[in-house]
C-alpha cells in the first residue's frame, strides 16, 4: 500500500493538473477549427421533382455540376408545415392539405433550389425553392394558410387548436 507523502516544497501537486488543463483547453480550441460548415450553394440549381413527401419536404433529382446528377431530400426553407407522421387527426389533414397544394403548385415543371445548405439533420439539405413559374413554394405555402413562416427558432404545436385550416 502507498504511504501519503507531502508535496514538496516549492512545487504543488496541483502543478500537473494545470498542465491538464491547459493541454485540454488548447485540444478543444484546435478542434473548433477543423469542422467549419461547408458554404451555401447559391444556386439556381435547376431539379426535378419526384415526391412532394410533405408541405415542407420534397424528394428531387438534381443537376449539381456538368451532368452530375443527385437525388436528394429538400426541406424547403423559411416555412413550418404540418407533418404526415401527425400527432393527432386534425394536423394530419392540414399535412395532407399542404402536400396537395405543394404538388399543384410546383406541377410537373422542374424547380430550381437556391440557397442549397446542409439541413440540422443528415441525408437532407434545405433549401430555397422556385416553382417553374418562378414563386417561392414558401411563400406561396405561407399566403395559403397552409404553412407557418419558420426561421430556426422552436416549432409551434398543430395540435393545441391554434393549427391553421
Amino acid at each position: 500500500m502507498r504511504s501519503f507523502r507531502p508535496a514538496r516544497p516549492g512545487r504543488p501537486r496541483s502543478a500537473g493538473m494545470w498542465a491538464g488543463v491547459w493541454v485540454t483547453l488548447l485540444c478543444t480550441a484546435l478542434s473548433g477549427t477543423t469542422h467549419a460548415a461547408p458554404p451555401a450553394l447559391p444556386g439556381p440549381i435547376p431539379a426535378e421533382v419526384l415526391e412532394v413527401l410533405d408541405g415542407d419536404t420534397l424528394l428531387v433529382r438534381a443537376t449539381i455540376w456538368l451532368g452530375q446528377v443527385v437525388e436528394t431530400h429538400v426541406r424547403v426553407d423559411g416555412l413550418d408545415a404540418p407533418e404526415m407522421r401527425a400527432r393527432c387527426p386534425h394536423e394530419r389533414e392540414l399535412a395532407e392539405s399542404a402536400r396537395d397544394h405543394a404538388r399543384r403548385l410546383i406541377g410537373a415543371a422542374p424547380v430550381r433550389l437556391l440557397d442549397v445548405q446542409p439541413d440540422k439533420y443528415g441525408g437532407r439539405v434545405r433549401a430555397r425553392v422556385l416553382t417553374g413559374g418562378g414563386d417561392d413554394l414558401s411563400a406561396a405555402l405561407i399566403a395559403a394558410g397552409l404553412a407557418r413562416p419558420y426561421h430556426g427558432e422552436r416549432r409551434q404545436p398543430w395540435c393545441d387548436g391554434t393549427g391553421m385550416g
